[in-house]
């Protein structure tokens, strides 16, 4: 009789595991084998010298107890350009049938990360010889990442997911407090979101076999010329180096207009991701929330527009008296305006909402500033989840009082990216309303 009990409860177990979650998981190292240019400060020189650590792209896969499958894949890189992302999840759609609301493509923002084709090229004084070898990059890493995720699907097994925020406090929004000046004041301004969002995902054995989670703040810690993942890398090797079994996956957020500072260490990037780290850790140590084997994708481009352009007489000022980065843009943009090319006049924005179980996760494009993540969460209730820097990363995306601001967030930046002009100020409510619809097909409610 008891064997007989035994054997129902045995069947019981296995039946609850085959309806819910599965995942899968995979990472594979993404370092540049030759030295190579950085992206992120237009005031480096040359190319990179070796590394602090390598880099790293990872994914998860998930396939609730229907069948519908998603994929996160992270990685310790600037961002992805259009075009790249592009093409990877057209090879995914192909390969595995996942359309674009299915599949992530988060990025770090690491500054000690390599440049790639297609993105930011304006602010880097590059020959033949370094772009060539950026190009054979870039095709190497979309061939990885492709691999990578079809290993990660290939491995999916019965899991269970959790999902909590936990806090840390490095950010500091560089927007309103000086760099210069931090040692001397007594508060910090804001606006910030200090939250540490954890998805644990736990196998049919209670082995621990993924951590996802993030943070909302610039991985710019380090500018020196070794590559490295900055302070999310070293959280990540934190968090594995307790957890053998485990593959720790960084997703950075609404980190547009938040920077840690004090910063310019090898130490003070390795005690950021520790304490990150730490972060992670009390979470998981604390009873989580269970998610329910039910997975809802959302997924839009729209039209973000751009303001008027710069006159010719605008950009032979520019052209003559502004940073060498500066003077590249110009000069391009008069050579395209010689040539009959028009400039752009919008921008085909990325956003896209997972509903995990119970769990919200908010995915934009771009460098998202802290406010949109602060204004999701008072929608839709403050343990939701928001990333920037997925999919597409073609500037920044301030909100309105920022572009009424102005500053680099605001307005310059923009030609660092290439972009012809500044968002037109709709962007940000055009963003609002399409979160909001997208926020209907999975159906999420305001609060």
């Amino acid at each position: 009789m008891k064997k007989m009990f035994w054997v129902i409860g045995l069947l019981v177990s296995l039946t609850t595991w085959a309806k819910g979650w599965k995942a899968g998981v995979a990472k594979v190292i993404i370092t540049p084998q030759t030295a190579i240019w950085q992206a992120g400060y237009a005031s480096r020189t040359h190319a990179s010298e070796g590394k602090l650590h390598n880099l790293w792209a990872k994914a998860l896969a998930l396939e609730d107890e229907k069948g519908q499958k998603a994929l996160l894949i992270t990685t310790d890189m600037l961002g992805f350009p259009k075009a790249m992302s592009d093409r990877i999840r057209e090879q995914l759609k192909r390969q595995f049938g996942l359309s674009k609301a299915q599949i992530i493509l988060n990025s770090s923002h690491t500054h000690s990360g390599p440049v790639l084709d297609d993105a930011l090229h304006d602010i880097y004084p590059l020959n033949e010889t370094e772009e060539a070898k950026i190009a054979k990059y870039s095709r190497q890493l979309e061939a990885q990442v492709i691999a990578l995720a079809a290993k990660a699907i290939q491995s999916l097994e019965p899991v269970e997911l959790f999902a909590q925020n936990g806090v840390t406090r490095f950010q500091v929004n560089r927007r309103n407090n000086k760099e210069g000046s931090l040692r001397e004041q007594t508060e910090l301004k804001g606006p910030n979101d200090y939250a540490v969002p954890v998805i644990k995902v736990v196998n049919a054995k209670g082995v621990l076999k993924a951590l996802a989670f993030g943070y909302a703040c610039h991985p710019t810690v380090l500018d020196i010329y070794q590559l490295s993942g900055d302070y999310p890398g070293f959280a990540q090797i934190e968090l594995e180096k307790a957890h053998p079994e485990a593959t720790a996956l960084f997703f950075q957020g609404a980190a547009g207009d938040q920077n840690p500072l004090p910063r310019r260490t090898v130490a003070l990037a390795k005690q950021y991701g520790r304490e990150l780290a730490a972060a992670v850790e009390r979470v998981i140590e604390e009873p989580m929330r269970p998610l329910a084997a039910e997975l809802l994708t959302a997924y839009a481009e729209i039209d973000l527009p751009l303001s008027p352009p710069p006159t010719e007489a605008e950009l032979l000022k520019v052209q003559k008296d502004d940073a060498p980065y500066m003077q590249r843009w110009a000069t391009r943009l008069l050579n395209e305006k010689k040539q009959g090319k028009p400039f752009l006049s919008s921008y085909s924005y990325p956003i896209q909402i997972w509903k995990i179980g119970d769990q919200a996760l908010f995915s934009f494009g771009g460098e998202l500033v802290i406010e949109y993540a602060i204004e999701c969460k008072k929608r839709f209730g403050q343990d939701a989840f928001v990333m920037g820097y997925s999919n597409d990363v073609m500037g920044y995306i301030p909100s309105a009082t920022i572009l009424k601001e102005g500053g680099y967030e605001g307005a310059s930046s923009q030609m660092v990216y290439g972009l012809p002009s500044v968002w037109d100020a709709r962007m940000p409510g055009l963003i609002y309303q399409e979160i909001d619809k997208l926020a209907a097909q999975v159906g999420l409610t305001p609060k």
